[in-house]
């Protein structure tokens, strides 16, 4: 353990001079600042959920669902803060944003590498993503390592075959997950795990939209920075579901 100096400051401990060193805006265009805070503090937010998964899966492992539960808990309220945090940037007007807008280069928020690991260890695997980092970076790096681990998910339903379920395919899955709906009381450890899975998905749902609705406000229809297509391709992901037999279940029961 580290030894902790005897006139250690709060920002010594929370490395403020370099977080706070960390804004550099590449105009003198007075909004650019929040452009730049805001997607640094979503980083930051990605981070935490990031390390929060993390610790779900492991507690999944051990079928501690009360600490799975706590930390997913913590992960949909991140998501909530993320979401609201669009509407500071919707006070950005169209006109403010196309004064510091061509400084970003080919820089785009498509390319957060965080936000595709989150996805990933949601349980929304697509590898194609991959070809968007360079082999043997950091991001790369990332999300190969989020690609290739268990997710939530998977870990859910392996928790779900530790009870006795049958978990052989994606139909057996579904059918086990309905039977844990259809006796709640039973399998209440199970059923907690579910609505809180469903709770991550629907969170993420309303961050995609605010997203989509935010930089339609902003930009309009025009494309998007670093070659994206802007809101026509995040409108393309608002059905995207972390966990898609927990929501078609539902129309079952």
């Amino acid at each position: 353990m580290t030894a902790i100096p005897d006139d250690q400051t709060y920002g010594d401990y929370l490395s403020l001079p370099q977080l706070l060193g960390a804004q550099k805006p590449h105009s003198d265009v007075h909004d650019e600042m929040l452009f730049i805070v805001l997607h640094q503090t979503m980083e930051l937010w990605l981070k935490q959920i990031l390390f929060e998964i993390d610790y779900a899966c492991a507690e999944l492992r051990a079928d501690r669902f009360l600490f799975v539960h706590k930390a997913l808990s913590r992960v949909s309220r991140i998501q909530t803060v993320m979401t609201m945090s669009w509407d500071i940037l919707s006070t950005l007007t169209p006109s403010d944003y196309m004064k510091f807008r061509h400084h970003f280069g080919s820089a785009s928020g498509f390319q957060s590498a965080q936000f595709r690991a989150v996805e990933y260890r949601l349980g929304i695997k697509d590898p194609r993503f991959l070809k968007n980092y360079a082999p043997g970076s950091g991001e790369h790096e990332l999300l190969t390592a989020a690609l290739e681990a268990p997710s939530v998910y998977d870990e859910a339903n392996a928790a779900l075959g530790r009870a006795g379920f049958d978990v052989a395919d994606a139909d057996a899955i579904r059918a086990s997950w309905k039977a844990v709906y259809e006796d709640t009381q039973r399998h209440a450890p199970l059923y907690g795990l579910a609505e809180k899975l469903v709770d991550l998905d629907d969170a993420l749902a309303s961050w995609r939209h605010k997203h989509v609705l935010t930089v339609e406000r902003v930009i309009g229809g025009r494309k998007g920075t670093g070659g994206s297509a802007g809101a026509a391709y995040l409108r393309s992901t608002l059905d995207k579901r972390a966990f898609p037999a927990l929501w078609e279940l539902r129309t079952e029961l």
